[in-house]
């Protein structure tokens, strides 16, 4: 048997805790607890907190939120508690990835909005804070939810080269990346102005 001990399979660990954190379906679970249905069968199909909205039931779409920013979190604190900052921005990087392609759901999954702010904030602070208000703002201004998301995710890498966060600057690249690729359909309707606003339903 392989040993847990070394430095590899430690890192391998916590890539694997992140992911398992990432994975939990918490759009799919809100819709259920609050009697929703399927929230793969409204809107576009995702589980995230913008689709969950989409229902019209305003406490499940924030439960959401909260939820998908805290597993992202968890992932961050639990790592940094009982290993090293490798170990967190792995984590970090896994957390993401397992909201985005949980395998209880066919690796179907979100988009990774919530998860990114949410381990930005446990992550370096100031990143976390100032990538909200990105997000806040191009809300605000647009009234569309996929502007929003990439504008913070946009502009995280310049955050945390400003606020301190240079270690984590591949990670921050690696991130906006990986958003900007899920949402490249969204990207699409932007272009051909049908991208519904925040609060739409679409059947």
């Amino acid at each position: 048997m392989p040993d847990i001990t070394t430095p590899d399979a430690w890192l391998i660990l916590w890539i694997a805790v992140g992911y398992l954190f990432g994975a939990i379906p918490f759009g799919l679970l809100s819709a259920r607890i609050f009697g929703l249905g399927d929230v793969r069968k409204i809107g576009s199909g995702n589980i995230g907190a913008t689709n969950v909205l989409r229902t019209g039931h305003k406490p499940a779409a924030a439960l959401t939120l909260i939820l998908d920013a805290g597993k992202g979190a968890a992932a961050v604190l639990l790592a940094r508690h009982f290993a090293g900052e490798d170990a967190v921005q792995l984590a970090a990087l896994a957390a993401f990835f397992g909201h985005c392609f949980p395998v209880w759901l066919g690796f179907k999954g979100g988009k990774g909005v919530a998860t990114f702010l949410g381990l930005w904030l446990a992550l370096a602070p100031p990143v976390g804070i100032a990538c909200c208000a990105t997000w806040l703002v191009g809300a605000a201004l647009s009234r569309i939810s996929s502007v929003a998301a990439l504008a913070a995710a946009g502009m995280s890498p310049l955050w945390a080269a400003l606020f301190g966060a240079q270690s984590a600057l591949v990670l921050s690249v690696l991130l906006a990346g990986l958003i900007l690729l899920r949402h490249w359909q969204n990207i699409q309707r932007l272009r051909n102005g049908t991208e519904p606003r925040i609060g739409a339903r679409r059947k």
